[in-house]
């Protein structure tokens, strides 16, 4: 879809009124009309307190994560289209009613095709990349398991390692993703360099690829191989409560099954712990920036408590964030205590609530407050949280292209780190769960028609204003009003002289929307956001009158510090709850 001028113009009136003075600025689809504030509300700025979510390096990214086999197929030397023999693994189509369709073999997207569209995530503001594994994965089709067909769930018979989650030799990159001019180790270099884009690799340490119930024994499913290509396990296609903890080759393997038909690797194992602290220094030495960490609520804590002790011995400020796929906060909480790893985590309450107001047109915006955990000390920091609406294991959002702006406008405004599918820009494959076409190939074609698109430029203005705002990065979030389509709050960062107020108002009706806002407005000139216009507001009776557009945003930014007694107040108060949970 493409914009309009009138749509991409993201200037609008904005008025302030008071005793003496009118001014006209614009604003991205707002009007404005402020009334001064009574001195009551009003306090001294000599000293100042501090106040932040977090100091976290990592909450100033926002990631833009990718199914590199299903992004762009920079270079067809790699696709290796004849790999399998009798399990053929390339283009293998999953058909379903009116011409839907999906795919489970690989697909050409490599390195190549990453690096190739970099500008085109750094220009939507994202700073990070996140790719599925990179590591070498069985070169044919699974034969065992349940065999999958359109539109089914949890069967991976028939299926590929296109996705790369079923490694066999975490030491070494798969064929289908280097180019013989493009090694992993130069695909971060080049994203870092020269579009300022880091890296998050993602990581297995749960499991490794379908290893029993084949037809017949396959070469790669439920072998282990290190970096030097030696074999150190092998599952010998054989059904886990069947393996031999004597035999070094199933030492690696628990005697239960886990996952689908996965090797389930033992926790337990020292020779397992030492084999992924090597193969991750290793990839992290060659540029990743950030770790994923895959189905991370399938192992203990201590499993991890001692792999990321074992990494931040040698790179203690690298960000790890988990999948521990569960809806229930206090659970995946439990990731985030120091004592069990102290990691980050998705999102997934959050992305509960996310997609219930999104995808639902009469939703109530007060519905999206219940994930935010603001200072109930669930969660070590929920500022440091990754937040999503969709990844390659759910259905995509269910939502209109103005849900998926509304959902943007929150992602990027709201607590935590912003995380982005891809695809998600332009509404590919709306509502698909996985065997649907959630991974179904995006291609040249679709990025160059994204540019043109409604939500990636929607996106792309607030996602900027994101990367440019230590409010939105870091700032404490205060609450004000969320009813019906409508929602205001304040986002606010004051340390070591660094002091940003976001003020952030959001209309997700079809219609514009009127704030009128009289609670904990400071004094002082607040910026335009999207424009960089500048306004004063000062002396008596605060009222502020703002008309937002439909499925809009405003955000506006006092760039000094508060002096309002109502809003210091709230501060105060979550900022000490929020040091009381960090420091436990």
């Amino acid at each position: 879809m493409k914009k309009d001028n009138s749509t991409m113009n993201f200037s609008r009136a904005l008025t302030l009124t008071s005793v003496s003075t009118i001014l006209s600025l614009s604003i991205f689809g707002c009007t404005f009309s402020v009334k001064q504030p009574s001195n009551s509300s009003i306090i001294s700025n000599q000293q100042n307190p501090v106040f932040y979510g977090t100091l976290n390096p990592y909450a100033s990214e926002s990631v833009y994560f990718l199914l590199t086999d299903r992004f762009v197929d920079g270079d067809k030397t790699n696709n290796h289209e004849a790999q399998g023999g009798k399990y053929p693994s390339f283009d293998i189509p999953l058909n379903g009613p009116d011409g839907q369709h999906a795919n489970v073999g690989y697909l050409g997207g490599d390195f190549k095709g990453v690096l190739s569209n970099a500008e085109y995530i750094k220009n939507m503001g994202f700073t990070s990349v996140w790719l599925t594994p990179i590591y070498d994965n069985p070169d044919q089709a699974f034969n065992g398991g349940e065999k999958v067909a359109f539109g089914e769930y949890y069967k991976d018979g028939g299926k590929t390692g296109y996705h790369g989650y079923w490694a066999n030799n975490f030491y070494q990159v798969d064929e289908h993703l280097p180019s013989k001019d493009l090694s992993f180790a130069g695909l971060t270099k080049q994203l870092k360099d020269k579009h300022d884009l880091n890296l998050v690799l993602d990581i297995v340490a749960n499991h490794g690829s379908p290893s029993y119930s084949m037809v017949e024994d396959q070469p790669k499913f439920g072998e282990i191989y290190d970096q030097g290509g030696k074999l150190v396990a092998d599952h010998q296609n054989i059904y886990p409560e069947n393996l031999d903890p004597s035999n070094p080759m199933h030492a690696f393997f628990n005697t239960h099954t886990g996952l689908a038909q996965l090797s389930d690797l033992n926790e337990n194992n020292e020779a397992v712990l030492d084999y992924f602290e090597g193969a991750y220094l290793k990839w992290i030495a060659q540029g990743a920036h950030a770790l994923r960490v895959d189905t991370i609520k399938e192992m203990p804590h201590h499993f991890w408590k001692k792999l990321f002790g074992r990494i931040r011995q040698h790179h203690p400020d690298i960000f790890i964030f988990g999948e521990s796929y569960s809806y229930d906060a206090e659970f995946i909480a439990e990731h985030t205590r120091s004592e069990n790893g102290g990691v980050s985590v998705l999102d997934f309450p959050g992305r509960k609530a996310i997609t219930e107001v999104f995808e639902n047109t009469d939703s109530d915006f007060s519905d999206i407050l219940s994930y935010l955990h603001l200072d109930d000390g669930v969660y070590q920091n929920p500022y440091e949280l990754m937040t999503f609406y969709d990844n390659h294991d759910m259905e995509r959002m269910n939502a209109t292209d103005e849900g998926f702006i509304d959902a943007n406008n929150w992602l990027f405004t709201a607590r935590g780190i912003p995380v982005v599918y891809y695809g998600s820009e332009i509404n590919f494959m709306t509502g698909k769960p996985e065997h649907k076409g959630n991974r179904n190939y995006l291609g040249q074609q679709r990025i160059e028609q994204a540019k043109n698109h409604i939500i990636h430029n929607e996106l792309t203005s607030i996602a900027h204003v994101r990367k440019s705002s230590v409010a939105l990065q870091r700032g404490l979030q205060v609450n004000v009003d969320f009813k019906d389509d409508m929602a205001s709050f304040y986002r606010v960062y004051q340390n070591n002289g660094d002091n940003q107020t976001a003020l952030v108002l959001l209309n997700k009706g079809n219609s514009e929307a009127e704030f009128t806002l009289d609670k904990m407005l400071s004094t002082g000139l607040w910026t335009n956001a999207m424009t960089g216009q500048e306004y004063l507001v000062d002396n008596n009776d605060l009222a502020l009158n703002i008309t937002v557009k439909s499925h809009g945003v405003a955000v506006l930014l006092l760039n000094s510090a508060i002096n309002n007694s109502e809003l210091q107040t709230q501060l105060l108060r979550q900022q000490s709850k929020l040091h009381e949970a960090v420091s436990q």
